[in-house]
C-alpha cells in the first residue's frame, strides 16, 4: 500500500487504540488487538516502551497479520526499523526519537506521526514532513512518568487550527472526559487505558466510535 492510500484511510479513523500490556488488566496485547478490531477500530498503535526490540518485532509480525485481515492500519511506536521490517503502515515518533525529517528520508511510503506538546513542536513536525501530529498529553496519564505535565483540552483548538495536516489527541482521555476533547475540535482520539482497562473492550470501542461520530455530525 502506498502512502496516499494509507493517508486516505487514516483521515477516516475516529478512535485510535494504543497498547500497553502492563495497563490491560492482565490481558495480552493480542487480546487487546482482537477486541478493538472486533469493536470496529481501523487503526492501532503498538506501543511498549520497556520491551526489547526483539519482543516488539515478534509481536508486530502477528499484529500485521491480524490488522490486514480487518483492513486496519498498524502504527509502530518509536521504532522505524521494526515498522519497515514488518511492513507496518506507519511509525509514531516522539520528541526524543529519530527526527521526522530524517525518518522521511528513509521511507516514502510509511505514515509518519509525531508527538507534540506545544504549538512550536507541532508546527516543526509538520514542516519536517509528519503526516499527522499528536497533541498531548491532554490530561494526566499513567503512560507518562511526569503525570503533572499536560496541555489541557484548550490546547487542541489552539494548536489544531494552526495545522494543515491531520492531528490526533492523546493522554488521559476516557469515556468520561472525551466530550471535552471533542468540543475542542478533536476528530481522532487516541487512548490507552480508556480502552485497555474496560471490562468489555469491544463495547467500549463501539461506544467511543459513536461518541466521536455524533460529535462530527453536530458540527
Amino acid at each position: 500500500m502506498i502512502k496516499e492510500e494509507r493517508l486516505e484511510k487514516f483521515k477516516k479513523i475516529d478512535i485510535y487504540p494504543v497498547t500497553c500490556q502492563e495497563l490491560s488488566e492482565g490481558r495480552t496485547n493480542l487480546e487487546v488487538l482482537d477486541a478493538v478490531l472486533a469493536g470496529g477500530a481501523k487503526i492501532i498503535q503498538l506501543r511498549e516502551k520497556d520491551w526489547s526490540k526483539k519482543e516488539i518485532y515478534d509481536l508486530a509480525i502477528e499484529f500485521k497479520k491480524r490488522t490486514i485481515l480487518k483492513d486496519a492500519l498498524l502504527i509502530i511506536n518509536d521504532h522505524m526499523d521494526i515498522a519497515l521490517a514488518v511492513q507496518a503502515d506507519g511509525v509514531h515518533l516522539g520528541q526524543d526519537d529519530l527526527p521526522v525529517s530524517a525518518a522521511r528520508k528513509i521511507t516514502a511510503d510509511l505514515i509518519i506521526g509525531a508527538s507534540s506538546h506545544n504549538l512550536q513542536e507541532a508546527l516543526q513536525a509538520e514542516k519536517d514532513g509528519a503526516d499527522y501530529i499528536n497533541i498531548g498529553p491532554v490530561f494526566p496519564t499513567k503512560t507518562k512518568k511526569d503525570a503533572s505535565s499536560f496541555v489541557g483540552p484548550g490546547a487542541i483548538s489552539k494548536i489544531g487550527e494552526k495545522l494543515k495536516t491531520p492531528f490526533t489527541t492523546m493522554g488521559g482521555i476516557n469515556e468520561e472526559n472525551i466530550h471535552l476533547v471533542l468540543a475542542a475540535g478533536a476528530q481522532r482520539v487516541a487512548m490507552v487505558t480508556g480502552i485497555t482497562r474496560a471490562r468489555d473492550m469491544v463495547t467500549r470501542v463501539q461506544t467511543l466510535k459513536k461518541m466521536i461520530r455524533d460529535s462530527k455530525e453536530r458540527r
